[in-house]
Formats: structure tokens, C-alpha cells, sequence
């Protein structure tokens, strides 16, 4: 890296002015707010956070300084109930790129570091990726930052519909963790505390090179703030919220540079920007008022922040109460970009209407909640439609944590009454309206039998199995500290100055 540059990059300090004007030019795209359809094919930045909590950022209740996060919110759409597809990285990753269940692309935890020599792990390869889909669609195509779908050559980035990668193939957690470009390893075991502001000259550089000859898509997904969350030496310690706080204020700065870079190219009204997290948050963070964290399957784990701004299209300042999640992401920009749909039906739908500025409920089939608490992350807990959620199984000791080091316990148990919550009166999921509401719960019961064969075998399988493994255990909510010094599997990285 040129130190100048670097230097330069991170001049603008830690308290970085918000976000630009967001004035969008007078272009076409500007003109479409009055028919709810843009005409040009708009440039897309999707940013993703690994285990930002639903009420980190300060637009979502949170003291953590996050001006960038803030701005957007106050020139774009703020979603309030916007959900992962998944609540563990690769399978939330694989419901953005595929639209589809981990449970049906092969994707059900989180991958570890490729051993040579060993299976290759990955997202199955005969799965059509959002970057594919793009990049057929004639745009250029980057990723930046973490992938954590494979990360043998197969399934890298550049196999996978980007024309280029720079970023790290899993979580900061993992060891050892290589810097990479494209194909090739630039660092095998990077400095973790630098990721972030790499991330960000990269992704800047990437828009500065713009010519608009064709429309672009950038994918940029955060390492942090993943716990043992990390900032670099001009965000250490400067925040009062410890490392955590402190990685979020990073990312925070580079979601500004990011805009900024955008707004200096003369892009704004060409560019929609989406930022979001893969799911909830896990030793620290905040879920907000939700109940469960990371790995569960109470809203905690799976409801995350989204905000979206493209400046004279979507409306500014708008907050959305629609109910959508990350697998609507590729059938959504399918339909805003005019690209082909995968071949293979879809579990998310099309909610480009509700960017643009209609709002109500979208037209989908209820959605699954799988646990990622053993059974190879096929055991089913929820089933929701609309407000409605319905819990048919939970964690046998009712951990929130899937590497929770303290108990070891592992699988799920079938509630031998199942639960239902109202989430629109009841967020928190504290009170079980079953009782009250018996006649949904039978629709819902009646909607899960349904869907479930049209999954794999192995997970109609798992489903089976677990109907027959009866329990009745509640999951507690709330915070744990992260167990340092205790014993670590081999890939697991920990930094020497939080060891006892």
C-alpha cells in the first residue's frame, strides 16, 4: 500500500462530517420519482456489515457515533422491519446472492478456512449468484472485503460473477486469515486492524474509476464489527464504547467515503446504495429492544438494519414498516436493473415497489426460520407470515450463541405447544398469544407442512426427526462475555491483548 495515500485516506479523522448534500443532478433518473420507474439503469453499492446489531446505529436508538449511517437515513428510506435470510454469516451471505434458503444452496452454517487436500466447501456451484446476474447483464462487477461463501478456487469471487476481489475469504475470527486479489494472496495472515480503511481506498479507487461507460456493481462487505471486533490506530479507543464501538465509528467513516466518492464522480442520481448486516449481533452489540442475538432464531438474530438512498428516485427521510428481508435482494435488483432471473425458483420476492415509495405488504408465501444450533443447521424454529410468527422448536438449553464455548450444547427440541407472537404489537416476542389465536395457529402449522417437502431430502429429513424429539425450553435474551482463554478450535484467531 503507498503510505501517502493511506495517510491521506484516513486525514479525515474520526468524527467525519456527515454524509454529502445527496443533490442528486439533473438527469433522467432524477426525473422518475413522478412515475416510480427509472429509466437508466442505475449503478448499485450494497454494503453489509458482519454482526451489526439491529440497535447499533444511532437512526436506530443507538449513542454509538454514526453520522455517515445517520445521514442516509435522514436523505433515504430507514427500514424497520428488514430481515436476514439466515442468522449465521454464509448463510445470510448465500440468501443475498441467491435469493434462496442455505437450507437449498448447500449453505447452513458458516464456512471455516480451506484445508488443501480436504473437501472443498462452499455455496453449491450450480447456483446463479446476484453477481452473475450482473455481470451477464453487461455490468462491471467488484467485490471488496469478506466473502465466506468457499473459499477454494471454485468458488471465489472471480468464479462467481465478479471480475475482480479484494477482501479476505472468511471471518476476521479465523486463522490464518490471507489479504487477497482476486485468485491471488497479496498477505497470508493480513493485519486485521487495517481492513476496514484497505477496504474502503479500494472500493473509493474502484468508483474514481468509473467512466460511465457502463454501470457498475460493488459489493462491500465489512469484516466488522465481528467480534474480537477491530479499528485502526485513528479510531482506537476514541469512541468510550471499547473495540466494538470503535470498529462500528470505522465503518461509519468509510460509508461516507464511500458516498462522497460518488457524489464527486457525478453519480448521485445514477447510484442506488443499500447498507445492512448479515443478522444480529453476537457477544457485544445491540439488538435494540429485540429479543435473542446472533445464531438465534428470536428477532434478535435475524432483524437488521437497512437503509437505501438514491437521491431523486426514492424518497428521503422516508422509515418503511414493511416486512422484508435479504432474500428479496436479488429479485429486487433483477427487477431495477433489467436483469434475467435465475432459472431456479426464488424464496424472496420483488420489493423494488416499496423502494420506490409504495408501501403495504408484499405478496409472498411465509417465510422460514432455521436455527443454526446443530443438526448441520437444518432444524426449522419459526414460521412467520406478515406480523405473525409462529415458534415450533428451540435450542435444547436455549442457547443464544452458535460458538457458545460455555455449554457445548447442541440441537433443537419441538415445542410440545408451539408459540405464536404478534411482532407488530409485540417486537420483543415476550407474550405467547397461541392460546388466543388458535386458528392461525393451525393455518401456519398447516403452511410449514407444506413447504417443507419442497426442500432437500436431508432437510425434510431433519424436519421429521425433530417432530419427534419433544421439549418445551425458552431461550433467556441477553448479552455474554466472550470466553478468551478458553479452548479455541484450530482456525479460531484471538488478539493478544484480550487473552487473561
Amino acid at each position: 500500500m503507498d503510505r501517502r495515500k493511506f495517510i491521506a485516506l484516513m486525514s479525515s479523522g474520526v468524527a467525519a462530517a456527515p454524509v454529502a448534500s445527496f443533490a442528486a443532478p439533473a438527469s433522467e433518473a432524477a426525473a422518475d420519482m413522478k412515475t416510480g420507474a427509472p429509466r437508466r439503469r442505475p449503478n448499485v453499492i450494497f454494503m453489509i456489515c458482519d454482526d451489526l446489531g439491529y440497535g447499533d446505529p444511532g437512526c436506530y436508538g443507538s449513542k454509538l457515533p454514526t453520522p455517515n449511517l445517520d445521514s442516509m437515513a435522514a436523505h433515504g428510506l430507514r427500514f424497520t422491519h428488514f430481515n436476514a435470510g439466515h442468522p449465521i454469516c454464509s448463510a445470510s451471505r448465500s440468501a443475498v446472492m441467491t435469493g434462496r434458503y442455505g437450507q437449498r444452496t448447500g449453505t447452513t452454517g458458516a464456512f471455516g478456512p480451506y484445508t488443501p487436500g480436504a473437501k472443498a466447501e462452499g455455496t453449491a456451484l450450480d447456483e446463479t449468484f446476484l453477481s452473475n446476474l450482473f455481470h451477464d447483464g453487461g455490468y462491471r462487477t467488484k467485490a471488496i472485503g469478506k466473502w465466506h461463501l468457499g473459499q477454494a478456487m471454485e468458488y471465489l469471487p472471480t468464479s462467481r460473477g465478479f471480475d475482480s476481489f479484494y477482501g479476505v475469504p472468511y471471518s476476521d475470527d479465523m486463522n490464518p486469515l490471507p489479504l487477497m486479489r482476486d485468485t491471488e494472496i497479496l498477505e497470508q495472515n493480513t493485519d486485521r486492524d487495517l481492513l476496514t480503511p484497505r477496504y474502503t481506498e479500494e472500493a473509493v479507487k474502484f468508483i474514481g474509476e468509473q467512466n460511465g461507460e457502463h454501470p457498475f456493481f460493488l459489493y462491500l462487505a465489512f469484516s466488522y464489527p465481528h467480534d474480537p471486533a477491530r479499528a485502526s490506530e485513528r479510531f482506537r479507543g476514541k469512541t468510550g464504547f471499547g473495540d466494538f464501538g470503535d470498529a462500528v465509528a470505522e465503518i461509519d467513516w468509510s460509508v461516507g467515503e464511500v458516498v462522497r466518492a460518488v457524489e464527486e464522480k457525478g453519480l448521485g442520481g445514477d447510484t442506488l446504495i443499500c447498507f445492512t448486516s448479515d443478522h444480529g449481533p453476537w457477544y457485544q452489540g445491540s439488538p435494540g429492544l429485540l429479543r435473542g442475538r446472533k445464531a438465534s432464531t428470536f428477532e434478535g438474530g435475524f432483524r437488521v438494519p437497512f437503509l437505501a438512498i438514491w437521491p431523486g428516485v426514492i424518497a428521503s427521510g422516508k422509515v418503511v414498516e414493511t416486512w422484508c428481508s435479504n432474500l428479496d435482494v436479488l429479485p429486487t435488483m433483477a427487477s431495477l436493473c433489467k436483469l434475467k432471473l435465475p432459472q431456479k425458483p426464488l424464496d424472496g420476492v420483488d420489493m423494488s415497489k416499496v423502494l420506490l415509495g409504495h408501501e403495504g405488504e408484499l405478496k409472498r408465501r411465509p417465510l422460514i426460520y432455521f436455527s443454526a444450533m446443530g443438526n448441520g443447521g437444518n432444524d426449522v424454529h419459526c414460521i412467520r407470515k406478515e406480523s405473525w410468527k409462529l415458534r415450533v422448536a428451540q435450542g435444547v438449553k436455549g442457547e443464544i450463541y452458535i460458538n457458545d464455548r460455555t455449554t457445548g450444547a447442541r440441537g433443537s427440541a419441538w415445542l410440545q405447544h408451539p408459540e405464536l407472537y404478534d411482532l407488530s404489537r409485540d417486537p420483543a416476542e415476550s407474550c405467547d398469544v397461541a392460546k388466543v389465536h388458535p386458528e392461525l395457529v393451525a393455518e401456519l402449522m398447516q403452511e410449514l407442512e407444506a413447504q417443507m417437502p419442497s426442500f432437500p431430502p436431508h432437510v425434510v429429513e431433519a424436519y421429521a426427526k425433530l417432530k419427534e424429539n419433544k421439549g418445551d425450553i425458552t431461550t433467556p435474551p441477553g448479552a455474554s462475555p466472550r470466553p478468551f482463554g478458553a479452548p479455541v478450535p484450530p482456525w479460531a484467531w484471538e488478539p493478544e491483548n484480550l487473552r487473561p
